[in-house]
């Protein structure tokens, strides 16, 4: 769901404003796990687990609603003639496609890993290695979403400014430093609570480069295949996320789960080095055609 919207803001948008709007819709990520913290922190011990597994199906009822005022893009249906001779997803993994998405499909394993190494685990370890009681863990987790919020909503500004290389790995960056500091410093910091939220915010301030999915994979396929290679790639790169918590349970239980999270880190630098194998598009016109 969240790919096709991508591709549909990407079709519909202006290239000069594209990152900034491609970026706009992502910041319900961080809005919807703030409300699914605050459900866990606050309405949990009142109305029990299953009433919050309720409570989490009123936006998808909200999105069905909303579908039904959109229309199709312009792009979309100026290609809607001009099918490809093989089906998309085999289309996606066929020249002259083949490379660039193995390219994005690397991005979003390298960034997903980054992600989900750092929030897999982040109550647990707030909660158990560093002992903060559950509300005051969600207050915490509260601090970095509100980071990750203006992360994606800047993330657009700064890959329309700069260009999209730059900003995948500005943000990479921050979001490193942030997580090392939460980590493996936590020891040096720990007596500055103040700071120590600093760097939360840091983090999901990082986390902002997600922002700048949907535009860069929308300019570097054509209509025909966009929202297929865009949702493949996604969700294989979510597939390998499922190693995700046995990776750190293992890792924590040598190192504790700051050595496991830690690793994000590493996946985040990787990130903002990978950005580089790809062309840079800011400010490219999109074709409804098969040649991109």
């Amino acid at each position: 769901m969240g790919e096709t919207g991508q591709a549909y803001v990407c079709e519909t948008f202006p290239p000069k404003v594209r990152g900034r709007y491609g970026a706009f819709l992502q910041t319900g990520a961080p809005i919807g796990i703030a409300l699914a913290s605050l459900v866990g922190g606050f309405l949990l011990p009142v109305i029990g687990w299953r009433g919050c597994f309720f409570v989490s199906l009123l936006p998808a009822l909200l999105v069905i609603g909303i579908r039904q005022q959109l229309p199709e893009s312009d792009l979309w249906l100026q290609q809607r003639g001009n099918k490809p001779a093989a089906p998309p997803v085999l289309t996606v993994v066929a020249q002259p496609h083949r490379r660039m998405f193995a390219a994005c499909l690397v991005l979003a394993v390298f960034d997903m890993s980054a992600y989900w190494f750092t929030y897999s685990w982040m109550p647990g370890y707030l909660q158990q290695e560093r002992h903060l009681t559950l509300v005051k863990s969600a207050l915490w987790i509260l601090v970095t979403q509100s980071g990750g919020f203006l992360g994606y909503f800047t993330f657009g500004f700064v890959a329309d400014w700069l260009g999209r290389r730059p900003a995948y790995s500005i943000y990479s960056v921050l979001m490193a430093g942030g997580l090392v500091m939460i980590t493996l410093l936590w020891a040096t910091v720990a007596a500055y609570p103040a700071l120590l939220l600093a760097f939360m915010f840091l983090v999901g301030f990082g986390t902002g480069m997600f922002g700048g999915y949907g535009p860069l994979f929308a300019e570097l396929f054509p209509t025909t295949i966009r929202n297929t290679a865009m949702g493949s790639a996604f969700n294989l790169a979510r597939g390998v996320q499922f190693f995700t918590p046995v990776i750190i349970a293992r890792i924590g239980t040598r190192y504790g789960l700051a050595g496991g999270i830690s690793l994000a880190a590493l996946f985040a630098l990787l990130t903002g080095a990978w950005i580089w194998v790809f062309p840079e598009t800011k400010g490219k016109k999109l074709s409804a055609g098969a040649a991109g």
